[in-house]
C-alpha cells in the first residue's frame, strides 16, 4: 500500500471520528415496515455501508468476467509465444545453407 493510501485513509477515519462525535443525536429511520432509532451517524454509516455493499454486489460480476478473461487471454499469449520461437526455429538457415566464405589472402 503507497503512503498516499495510507496517508488519505487516516484523514477519512479521522473526520469521520469527529463526525461521530459531533453527531450523537438520536433519530429515528422509517423503511416500508421497519423503524429504527440510533445515532445519526450511526444510522448515516450504516447506509453508507448498505450502498456500498450493494454497489459491490452489482459490479461483482463483471469484475469476475474480466478477470477470466484476462487470465485466458495470458494463457492464449504464452501459447503463441511458444509457437511462435518453434516457428522462428524452424525457419532459421541451417550451416550448411549458408553461403561459404572464400578465404583469400
Amino acid at each position: 500500500m503507497s503512503l498516499f493510501s495510507i496517508i488519505l485513509s487516516l484523514i477519512i477515519a479521522i473526520l469521520t471520528l469527529i463526525f461521530d462525535i459531533q453527531n450523537t443525536n438520536q433519530v429515528s429511520v422509517r423503511f416500508l415496515v421497519w423503524r429504527v432509532e440510533g445515532s445519526f451517524a450511526l444510522i448515516l454509516l450504516s447506509s453508507f455501508i448498505s450502498g456500498f455493499t450493494v454497489s459491490l454486489l452489482v459490479l461483482l460480476p463483471k469484475m469476475i468476467r474480466k478477470s477470466l478473461l484476462i487470465s485466458k487471454q495470458k494463457k492464449d499469449n504464452e501459447v503463441l509465444e511458444r509457437k511462435l520461437v518453434e516457428e522462428v526455429k524452424n525457419n532459421l538457415p541451417k550451416d550448411d545453407n549458408l553461403p561459404k566464405e572464400n578465404n583469400i589472402i
